[in-house]
């Protein structure tokens, strides 16, 4: 919608206002039920459970037909934003839409039916999907095995750091235990470096957002073990000299890990093996359309050079050729090599169901049509660009790829809007807002992706929203600082809430 349509509500100091009232958590009346049990015929049922613990009184529980069970969580799901909604603009986590297509081909009977523990020779189909997926994985990404077991994106980083620290360890080097990490990188990259038992050492960036060589070049030496470099970077920029800083780790007997969270802007372009890397995770949420967010199942492959696949974790999925096989083009069986690979970081083969998901976007999408949702992803993040550079911010302004990192600061010096008070503020006109406040290296950060699945007409609505907050934030400031006004919740004190969170409604009971 656009600024003139929206109606601002009461503020309300963060209850419940209108459009959500306090009774929503005292509906029903005595005697309504959705589901009768049978009476109980049996023997009577006694209970050990000490007097003086007992209930004095029935629990107040809610009486409700099932029309208005349904009406209520019906409700309250209309209140999450979601892809199928509107437009996720969250920079760095490439919310692009899922098709439905993907979710029917994980829940076939030949797949979602199947029990881990049955033997390879009961589930070859399942067998053959993962090895093709392995195998257009290393494809994608231009290494030589793949391991589909972690479970997340960051589950992939901790064992592409126990892959490298592995290696140095076969090789009896002991003393490299250092990573090190530009100043731009995803907030998890140091974690997966302390929990694998090494230790992160910041790069600064240069003035144009990329990697300082000469800083790189002082770093490197016989501690390092490694390199993690997000490629584009989290400013949504190619880090051009990656075969450079390929070659100074290299040189220093360090080896490469690309955190994939941005391949969303390479795909069917540019392999980061090509690039001079060692190690790559993808998360298939992002780059390769699979279900995201919510809680849910993750999938966060990593694929290795020739050199280090024999420490990925077992058992692996071998394809043995015989005579008696040419009508289904081979038989699979699962091999567990005494003393090779990394001990195994979740059951059986990852989270199968989302990497099936994400078999069918690569077969249904083939090598051109990955090629072009990168195309379309790089377009939608340059025009929003073109489009919002007048009236926002951008420090790196020449060009990105897949996302750009706009900053707050001059509405914040001129109007007193800070980031925090845009996004809230979006939150009014139905949108989601981008991410906020990372890297931490751009003041009043705001970083923003619209991914390949929105249409035009969906980015110049964006466009549209951002300049009436524009107009706001000079017009009527408060506005924005005090927002949201239409959400069932108003403006929190977030440090309050999440160091004593609220969990439960404290609505009128009787307990006895």
């Amino acid at each position: 919608m656009s600024g003139a349509e929206t109606t601002v509500g009461p503020k309300n100091g963060g209850r419940w206002n209108a459009t959500l009232p306090d009774s929503i958590f005292a509906k029903g009346s005595s005697g309504r039920r959705g589901l009768t049990f049978p009476a109980w015929d049996g023997d009577p049922v006694t209970s050990d459970l000490p007097a003086d613990c007992r209930r004095g009184i029935p629990a107040d529980m809610p009486s409700l037909g099932e029309p208005e069970v349904m009406r209520h969580f019906t409700a309250l799901s209309n209140l999450n934003h979601h892809i199928e909604r509107g437009m996720y603009p969250l920079g760095s986590c490439t919310m692009k839409y899922n098709p439905r297509l993907n979710e029917q081909v994980a829940g076939l009977s030949g797949l979602a039916d199947l029990h881990p523990e049955q033997g390879p020779e009961d589930i070859q189909g399942l067998l053959a999907a993962l090895k093709l997926l392995e195998n257009s994985l290393c494809e994608l990404t231009g290494f030589a095995a793949c391991s589909l077991i972690p479970a997340a994106g960051a589950h992939g980083e901790y064992l592409g750091m126990l892959v490298i620290r592995a290696f140095h360890l076969a090789r009896g080097d002991r003393d490299r235990d250092e990573i090190l990490i530009p100043d731009s990188a995803h907030g998890t990259n140091p974690a997966s470096v302390v929990i694998a038992g090494m230790k992160p050492r910041t790069i600064a960036s240069r003035g144009d957002g990329r990697i300082d060589l000469d800083g790189l070049r002082e770093a490197v030496g016989p501690s390092t073990a490694g390199i993690m470099i997000t490629n584009p970077n989290t400013l949504g920029l190619f880090e051009m000299d990656i075969q450079e800083i390929a070659a100074i780790v290299h040189e220093a007997g360090g080896r490469l890990y690309m955190d994939g969270a941005n391949m969303n802007a390479l795909m069917g372009k540019a392999r980061p093996g090509d690039m001079g890397f060692d190690v790559v995770h993808l998360n298939l949420h992002k780059t390769l359309s699979t279900p995201h967010g919510g809680g849910g199942p993750g999938a966060g492959p990593i694929c290795v050079t020739e050199e280090l696949a024999r420490f990925l974790p077992g058992p692996w999925i071998v394809k043995v050729d015989s005579e008696q096989d040419g009508k289904n083009g081979g038989t699979y069986t699962l091999e567990k090599i005494p003393g090779r690979g990394s001990n195994s970081i979740h059951s059986y083969f990852g989270n199968v169901g989302v990497c099936l998901r994400a078999l069918a976007y690569i077969m249904r999408c083939g090598g051109n049509g990955l090629t072009r949702a990168t195309e379309c992803a790089v377009l939608n993040a340059n025009y929003l660009l073109a489009r919002m550079k007048d009236f926002l911010e951008v420090d790196h302004s020449a060009g990105c790829l897949h996302e750009f990192v706009a900053t707050g600061s001059g509405w914040k010096e001129k109007y007193g809007v800070r980031t925090l008070d845009i996004a809230k503020r979006l939150l009014d006109y139905g949108l989601h807002a981008p991410t906020i406040y990372f890297p931490l290296i751009v003041e009043e950060a705001m970083m923003i992706e619209p991914t390949e699945t929105e249409s035009r007409e969906s980015l110049d609505s964006f466009v549209a929203v951002m300049e009436a907050l524009h107009e706001e934030a000079k017009a009527n400031p408060e506005l924005m600082t005090s927002a949201p006004h239409v959400t069932p919740v108003g403006r929190m004190d977030e440090a309050q809430a999440a160091r004593n969170p609220d969990l439960r409604w404290a609505g009128p009971c009787n307990c006895g």
